[in-house]
């Protein structure tokens, strides 16, 4: 039996300016190894406060989700306990149209990718309340964007960046996922997918027919990258700091439990810079000091982030 993996996660900025910053990234996540009859879940929340300190997780690994719990493009609802320590959520969420990222739209039928996904809110608010370890984060009009992914096996090497709140144009957002898979022995260059919506117009960001001009620098903390798409074309740079970027290790589907594993580092407070060209067009420059959210996943990172201690089973 082939392994699978499904998530939905969640994440959300209160990123105005003239306010203390603060994040959140919540992540409901099924689970099932290569020859398992039976798999397992997760549910996981992570609270960015640089008031506060380093970013606080808390993981919870379970055989199947409680009743209660749930996750869509309506609302999160959830708790973890591990290790005493204890999160409870309870978001309510209201968005625009889905995107969904692979072009052409005959892949989400096809084996390769891997990984499938999808942002069923690319841009949304968020309102309720987040209590870990007894503290509560009241959540009133955060941007937010939730995610989907699944597939039988992570990408070798990836990143996804959302962006919002950007001073000189606060509509505009970006969505974005670029990564190098296993075909075979052979590795692929950088593929992005995603979009950016700009002047109240979506355009859509890269694609198989935009491998050759996606120019990609990916760290732990820092991204540098050139996306072209749909008669538009961006520039984007990223910035996070460590010590407010959390680690995770994700579990792999595949059978080979040491080649399935990849470490996840995810920011979510992160400052975007991001440069709009469009033909016919003059240049736009966005920047947010604290609206991205910045995920850098790998096999193995030398970097200055302890991951969490919550494997998965």
């Amino acid at each position: 039996m082939p392994g699978r993996y499904e998530s939905w996660f969640l994440s959300a900025r209160d990123a105005e300016p003239g306010r203390p910053a603060r994040a959140l990234w919540i992540r409901h996540t099924r689970h099932r190894a290569a020859g398992e009859e039976t798999g397992s879940a997760a549910l996981w929340c992570t609270v960015f406060d640089p008031a506060a300190g380093a970013p606080n997780a808390v993981k919870e690994s379970v055989a199947e989700f409680p009743a209660a719990a749930s996750a869509g493009v309506d609302a999160f609802r959830g708790e973890a306990r591990a290790r005493g320590r204890m999160a409870q959520w309870e978001l309510a969420l209201a968005g625009g149209a889905p995107l969904r990222h692979l072009r052409p739209g005959a892949l989400y039928r096809l084996p390769l990718p891997k990984t499938k996904l999808e942002a069923p809110v690319p841009d949304g608010i968020a309102r309720g309340r987040v209590v870990l370890d007894g503290a509560l984060v009241d959540v009133v009009g955060w941007r937010a964007t939730v995610g989907h992914n699944w597939g039988r096996e992570h990408a070798e090497r990836w990143v996804w960046l959302h962006a919002a709140g950007f001073a000189d144009e606060p509509d505009a957002w970006l969505e974005l996922a670029i990564a190098r898979v296993r075909v075979g022995g052979a590795l692929t260059p950088w593929i992005a997918n995603g979009a950016v919506s700009v002047g109240g117009q979506r355009f859509r960001l890269g694609g198989l027919g935009h491998i050759p001009g996606v120019r990609v620098a990916a760290a732990p903390g820092r991204l540098e990258a050139i996306v072209p798409g749909q008669r538009i074309e961006i520039r984007v740079a990223v910035h996070a700091d460590l010590d407010q970027t959390v680690g995770f290790k994700y579990a792999g589907v595949t059978g080979d439990p040491v080649r399935g594993e990849r470490e996840v580092l995810h920011a979510g407070l992160a400052e975007v810079h991001l440069g709009i060209r469009r033909p016919g067009r003059s240049s736009a420059e966005l920047a947010t000091a604290a609206g991205g959210a910045y995920e850098l996943g790998s096999r193995e990172f030398t970097h200055g982030v302890v991951l969490q201690p919550y494997p998965d089973p």
